[in-house]
C-alpha cells in the first residue's frame, strides 16, 4: 500500500519504521532535510523536503496515487490542513494526530465535516490505556476486543503462585476455571505455549478469563486484586489531563502534583474534583506529606524519562501502589522493562498501534477485516478478525491447518463468548481474536499454512 506521512518527529519516525517493516510503500514529507536524511538510510522508503500543506509538495509526493496520507506533526491545525487538502485533491483516506484537549469534544464533527478516515488523540488514547489497567489492579497489561466485550490480561507469576512449576495443561482442572492461557514471555523469548509447557515464576502471561471467574482466579494464583480508589499523577501535561477526568468519572481520588504554577491553575478549573499541587513532583519530602505511603496507584507522567523512572523507583521503595511510567524512547528497552517501575507507558506505541490497526483493514484481501490489534510485547500481536464467508466456515478447529505459531483463543458470536474447542466451528459474521508471534497478518487467512491457503485459491 503507498503511504505518505507529514511530520518526520517521534511519532512519525515510529511510523516510518513499523510500516516500512510491513512492506509499505512509504513516501515522508517535513521540512528538516536532516531528519529525512536520518531515515531515507535506515529504511527502504523515499523523501519530499517541504511543508505538508503544500499543495505542490503534496503532488511531488505523488499524493494522486496514495492510498493514505497519515499527518503526525507537532501542530494540530496542520495535520487537519495537510489530509484536507489531501482527500480533497486526491481522494484517498487520511488520519490526523490531533493533540489539543479543546478539539476533544469536537473530533466527531472535525472528522466527518472535513472527511477524515480517522483523527488520532495519542494522549488520550493512552490515557484510556492506563485508565483501564488502573481499573484493573491485578494486570500489567490489558488488551480489549469485541468493543470491550473481552479482555486479554497481561499479568506476571509471583514467587510462591500455585502456577510456578505447572503445566499449561494443568491449570484449569487443578484451579476449576475456564481461563485460556495465550501467551507466555520468559527472559525475552515468547512462546505459544502447548499443553505440556511448563510456567516458571516471573513469567508474563497473557489469559482470557470470563469476567465472572477472574476475581477467584487472581486469589488462587497469588495475585492481589483490591480495587485502586487513590491516585497520585506527578505531571500536569496533556496525558495527566484525560487520566484524572477518566478516573474522577469511575470514582477514585486523583492528585496531580505540578511545578508550573500557571498550568496548576487551569487544571484546578478543567479538574475540578480533583487536588492539585504546586510544587516539584522530584521533591521526596513533599511526596511524602501528600500521602505517597498511603497512594494506591502512582503515575509519573513528566516530560523526562529519567525522571519518570527515577520517581516509579522511589515510589516502588516507599509505598505499595501500582506503578506506571511514562517512557518516550527505546533506545534501552530491554533496561528498562528490567526496572521494577511497573507499566511502561509508551504514548507513540499506542498511536502506532491505532494507525497499524487502520492499514491492517485497508488491506484485508478476502473480506475479514482486521478489526482490533494489539501489540503485546516480545514481537507478539493480538488481533481481532471478522469471518466472512469462506470455504473453512463451518470446519470444526480441529480439521483446521493453523499455523504452529498461531492460537485462536476467542469466537465473538452476536455478543457471546467462546473459548473455542477442537469442536468448536467458525461462522460468517464471527469475530475471532487470535494471538500469534508472526508479524504482519492482514488476513483470517494469514493463520493457515501457506500450502492450504494455495488449495484453497480459486
Amino acid at each position: 500500500m503507498r503511504i505518505i506521512i507529514v511530520g518526520c518527529g517521534k511519532v512519525g519516525s515510529a511510523l516510518a519504521e513499523q510500516l516500512s517493516a510491513e512492506g509499505h510503500d512509504l513516501i515522508l514529507i517535513d521540512l528538516s532535510e536532516r531528519r529525512l536524511t536520518e531515515l531515507t538510510n535506515m529504511l527502504d522508503l523515499t523523501s519530499v523536503t517541504g511543508s505538508g500543506t503544500s499543495y505542490h509538495v503534496l503532488e511531488e509526493a505523488g499524493v494522486r496515487e496514495t492510498d493514505l496520507l497519515i499527518a503526525v506533526t507537532t501542530h494540530d491545525e496542520i495535520n487537519l490542513l495537510s489530509c484536507l487538502i489531501a482527500s480533497k485533491a486526491a481522494g484517498c483516506h487520511t488520519i490526523a494526530r490531533v493533540r489539543d484537549p479543546e478539539y476533544v469534544s469536537e473530533i466527531g464533527f472535525i472528522r466527518d465535516e472535513l472527511g477524515l478516515s480517522m483523527v488520532i488523540n495519542p494522549e488520550m488514547s493512552t490515557a484510556r490505556v492506563v485508565s483501564r489497567l488502573i481499573r484493573f489492579p491485578s494486570a500489567i497489561g490489558v488488551s480489549t476486543f469485541a468493543k470491550g466485550r473481552i479482555e486479554l490480561l497481561d499479568i506476571r507469576i509471583p514467587e510462591g503462585s500455585r502456577l510456578n512449576g505447572m503445566a499449561v495443561c494443568e491449570v484449569n482442572p487443578l484451579l476449576r476455571t475456564n481461563a485460556l492461557l495465550c501467551m507466555v514471555r520468559r527472559q525475552g523469548q515468547t512462546f505459544i505455549p502447548k499443553g505440556d509447557f511448563m510456567l516458571q515464576a516471573d513469567d508474563d502471561i497473557t489469559v482470557i478469563v470470563p469476567p465472572s471467574e477472574q476475581g477467584e482466579f487472581f486469589r488462587q494464583i497469588g495475585v492481589p486484586n483490591d480495587h485502586i480508589r487513590s491516585a497520585m499523577l506527578i505531571g500536569g501535561g496533556k496525558i495527566s489531563y484525560f487520566l484524572a477526568k477518566m478516573l474522577l468519572d469511575a470514582g477514585i481520588s486523583v492528585k496531580i502534583i505540578e511545578n508550573r504554577f500557571e498550568r496548576c491553575e487551569a487544571l484546578s478549573e478543567m479538574l475540578p474534583g480533583a487536588t492539585i499541587i504546586h510544587g516539584d513532583g522530584t521533591d521526596r519530602d513533599l511526596l511524602e506529606e501528600e500521602g505517597l505511603a498511603n497512594c494506591e496507584a502512582f503515575c509519573a507522567l513528566t516530560g523526562m524519562d529519567e525522571e519518570n523512572i527515577l520517581l516509579a523507583l522511589h515510589a516502588g521503595r516507599h509505598s505499595k501502589a501500582k506503578l506506571f511510567t511514562k517512557v518516550n524512547r527505546v533506545n534501552f528497552e530491554e533496561v528498562i522493562t528490567s526496572l521494577p517501575i511497573g507499566t511502561v507507558i509508551r504514548p507513540k506505541q499506542t498511536t502506532a498501534e491505532l494507525i497499524g490497526q487502520y492499514t491492517r483493514a485497508m488491506q484485508n484481501s478476502m473480506g475479514s477485516n482486521v478489526e482490533t490489534l494489539h501489540q503485546l510485547g516480545g514481537g507478539a500481536e493480538a488481533l481481532e478478525f471478522r469471518v466472512a464467508a469462506h470455504d473453512l466456515t463451518g470446519v470444526p478447529l480441529q480439521d483446521m491447518p493453523i499455523r504452529p505459531d498461531v492460537l485462536l483463543c476467542c469466537i465473538n458470536r452476536k455478543g457471546r463468548r467462546i473459548i473455542p474447542r477442537g469442536h468448536d466451528v467458525l461462522r460468517e459474521g464471527d469475530t475471532v481474536i487470535v494471538v500469534s508471534t508472526r508479524r504482519g497478518m492482514n488476513d483470517l487467512q494469514d493463520i493457515f499454512h501457506a500450502e492450504r491457503t494455495e488449495e484453497a485459491a480459486p
